[in-house]
């Protein structure tokens, strides 16, 4: 059974609930900005290194040395695919925050200064490595047994990977202020979690196929890290929102519901009022 393509499913079809639930509400009121926003940084980071394993001679021939046992690249046309999608969707949803653009009411939250600096930081790390390997090395990086090019291109990885432990914080920490996860999709969390935990037993196949070489998954920890990670933080957004703040998510949903049948009874009303008229 191909886990892969049903994590992968389950990974792209994330990325709709939140932007649906935000049209439906004309608000991104209950999300905070700074989760798409260093979101689509990540996945950015995450298609860089994604497309140098997948097409790259060189970055592919460097890992093959590093990788004797194992040297493809755990690494499909899935991924890329999916890469490129994700940042297309993380950037609608960063998107949905400018008001000129879509209109929606928002609250007072932004993305505030440590995720700037959190992607200044990553970017400046980034051209360092490059200057380092690039300069500094006598054979420029072409050297697989020293620094090399793919070191750059797993510095790149390991943004996709920071970003995932840290951008679900600033989310988790709303919720636990307002005691609700209103305006939070559930539905894209639990799209999450089936796929983190799909992609990391289908990574565990990957190597035992290989011969029951686990280089499969050191020479990729990125893609293996990021299926557990994102795994606990589900799990914290699900007891959120189906646990520990379950009253006030049903509560929000109550009033939803009348002022909605409001809304319909006062168009009914307004509705039979004309047909009066004209009957008249």
């Amino acid at each position: 059974m191909d886990f892969f393509s049903h994590s992968t499913t389950s990974w792209s079809l994330s990325f709709y609930p939140q932007p649906l639930l935000n049209l439906r509400r004309r608000s991104t009121s209950g999300t905070t900005p700074a989760f798409p926003f260093i979101n689509t940084l990540g996945f950015i980071s995450y298609f860089v290194s994604t497309l140098a394993f997948y097409a790259s001679p060189l970055i592919r021939a460097q890992y093959a040395v590093r990788n004797p046992q194992a040297p493809v690249p755990t690494v499909r046309t899935n991924d890329l695919v999916f890469t490129i999608h994700a940042v297309v969707l993380s950037g609608v949803g960063w998107s949905m925050f400018a008001p000129r653009i879509w209109g929606f009411s928002q609250g007072k939250q932004s993305v505030g200064r440590t995720m700037w600096g959190v992607a200044v930081g990553c970017i400046l790390a980034i051209v360092l490595v490059v200057l380092f390997v690039g300069l500094g090395q006598r054979d420029h990086g072409y050297d697989a047994e020293g620094w090399a090019w793919i070191d750059v291109v797993y510095g790149i990885s390991y943004i996709k990977l920071l970003i995932t432990v840290i951008k679900y914080i600033p989310q988790v920490y709303t919720n636990y202020v307002c005691q609700s996860t209103v305006g939070w999709s559930i539905g894209q969390i639990l799209l999450d979690l089936v796929g983190g935990v799909l992609s990391v037993v289908q990574l565990v196949i990957d190597s035992l196929l290989q011969g029951g070489d686990w280089s499969g998954v050191t020479g990729n920890p990125v893609k293996f890290a990021l299926g557990n990670v994102t795994v606990v933080f589900d799990v914290i957004f699900v007891l959120q929102h189906y646990v520990w703040y379950r009253k006030a998510r049903m509560e929000a949903e109550g009033k939803e519901l009348e002022s909605g049948e409001e809304e319909g009874i006062g168009e009914r009303s307004r509705l039979l009022g004309r047909r009066q008229v004209d009957e008249r």
